[in-house]
């Protein structure tokens, strides 16, 4: 059985994601590398893939899902610009390493989960790193959270066919959203504003994403 590795050394792996799949990939939010290189991404892998948690590509976590691609949650993360004072809401906690980055950039964050091993899992792990202000609901992310509307800065890591009305009626004056549209076969990320009471879109990165699942269907075509 191979033993587990050092705090140093994922230190380091984290230090050489940063640098290399982020940093030098054109990433220059100064807040949002600082956050990726403390938090612990191994400690949201499943054991037999924490050999490979700072690699470049996602992971599979179970039911399913995956941690998304460092490089991929750096890009969403640095498009909404989140500020320390602000309200933040997540579609898909998944393992909860998303939440806790979130967690590390804004002042309160809401995730939403559909699967309850999920949701129970990175309730646990988030408790045991010591993060204290979020909350972690089991429920369907395409109705978002309205308890805790308005947000200013929505985050969905799942692709639907467009954007749930649900979420846009949650998105504050000035908010942002960002999220993966499009179909199996081809996805791009969408960076949504709010202004006037009317969101503008601007077109992102080509992404892979799995489904968004309402409690009905795929939300997709």
């Amino acid at each position: 059985m191979t033993a587990p590795a050092s705090p140093a050394l994922y230190s380091a792996l984290r230090h050489e994601m940063v640098s290399s799949q982020l940093r030098a990939r054109g990433v220059t939010d100064d807040r949002v590398l600082a956050a990726m290189e403390k938090v612990p991404r191994h400690e949201f892998a499943p054991e037999r893939y924490r050999d490979q948690a700072y690699a470049d590509h996602p992971l599979p976590i179970g039911e399913g899902q995956t941690i998304s691609q460092p490089y991929i949650v750096a890009l969403m993360l640095e498009a909404l610009k989140i500020s320390p004072t602000e309200r933040v809401l997540e579609i898909g906690t998944g393992s909860g390493y998303v939440t806790a980055l979130l967690a590390e950039l804004s002042g309160q964050v809401v995730s939403i989960e559909r699967h309850a091993s999920l949701a129970d899992g990175a309730r646990s792990v988030l408790a045991s790193l010591g993060y204290s202000n979020l909350k972690v609901v089991t429920g369907d992310g395409t109705r978002g959270y309205p308890e805790g509307a308005p947000y200013d800065a929505i985050i969905v890591s799942a692709a639907a066919s467009d954007v749930p009305p649900a979420l846009l009626r949650q998105l504050a004056e000035g908010g942002r959203m960002i999220i993966p549209v499009g179909s199996d076969e081809t996805q791009q990320l969408r960076l949504l504003r709010m202004k006037d009471g009317q969101p503008t879109i601007e077109p992102r990165e080509l992404c892979r994403f799995v489904p968004l699942i309402s409690e009905n269907a795929t939300l997709w075509s």
